[in-house]
């Protein structure tokens, strides 16, 4: 990163920011534990640390930390040590994807908790992200540990081991849905090391969306999703509602089905398609009805 960094009383101030709009970063459906406050800047709970996000002009301001956690969590979890500029520019030589650039040109991929991210996306099967966000919110409320910031209680996410005595009704009542029996066998699965969730980056991609796909309700977008937003897997291309009809609209027949949908979009885009496929999610959203059908 060519910016200057500086810690303030409480702050992490990085000057001369590039290729990083809040908005664009927690707003494109990776991530559901941050929180649009009035002043446009985000509040979010991330390893059981609380910060806010704020940018004005080229400089970014993370407050409730200091340069030691900057250094330690928020850099790689921001994802700074990448050149987005240098993918931007590759993608945008697809007319399509240069047009998606410039809805969402500050999104970066967030490197989050596999656990957290694992039970957020059997939970966003089939859901809205209000939704989603809410049942997180409930779970991390029932089973989480409290952090306090600027006068209100935020909640850790909780561990498999917190989880471990929740029973399906106890997940259901966080609206979780049909996903909580789902949610209560990955927590069995996780603590018994049926699967190594933590290890799983040290596989290749097809090796760890194998063994996630034997956790109940992880399918092949859930998947997808796990291993992008947590694992650095850039090959992944997952294919939701969204992608489908951005993807049918510009690229593909309406009636190519979801596993060719990711083929194509993994062939096309090969090692940068996890970043085409957020650039192409936020730019669908941001067309809905308007030039693709909903």
């Amino acid at each position: 990163m060519n910016n200057r960094i500086m810690e303030d009383g409480g702050k992490v101030i990085i000057e001369n920011i590039r290729d990083f709009e809040p908005k664009h970063v927690f707003d494109c459906g990776q991530c559901f534990r941050w929180y649009e406050e009035g002043d446009g800047s985000y509040t979010g709970v991330v390893q059981g640390r609380v910060i806010n996000v704020k940018k004005d002009g080229q400089t970014l301001v993370l407050d409730n930390t200091d340069k030691k956690e900057f250094d330690g969590l928020w850099y790689d979890y921001f994802d700074m040590g990448r050149d987005y500029g240098k993918i931007k520019n590759e993608l945008s030589e697809d007319d399509t994807l240069k047009e998606a650039i410039g809805f969402g040109e500050g999104i970066r991929i967030l490197k989050q908790d596999e656990w957290e991210t694992l039970i957020s996306f059997i939970i966003s099967a089939n859901n809205r992200i209000p939704m989603i966000k809410r049942a997180i919110k409930e779970i991390s409320e029932k089973w989480g540990k409290p952090v306090v910031y600027k006068g209100n209680t935020y909640h850790s996410f909780p561990s498999p081991q917190d989880l471990k005595d929740a029973s399906v009704e106890d997940f259901e009542s966080c609206h979780t849905g049909f996903r909580a029996k789902y949610i209560k066998k990955t927590v069995e699965m996780v603590i018994n090391k049926e699967i190594d969730l933590y290890n799983l980056k040290n596989l290749t991609y097809a090796e760890a969306r194998n063994e996630l796909m034997k956790l109940p309700g992880v399918g092949p977008k859930v998947s997808d999703c796990i291993l992008l937003f947590s694992m650095y897997y850039y090959e992944a291309f997952p294919v939701d509602v969204w992608v489908k009809r951005v993807m049918q609209h510009f690229y593909l027949a309406p009636d190519v089905s979801l596993p060719k949908i990711e083929k194509f979009g993994q062939e096309k885009f090969k090692k940068l398609a996890g970043f085409a496929q957020q650039y192409l999610f936020y730019y669908a959203r941001d067309l809905k009805g308007k030039e693709i059908s909903v």
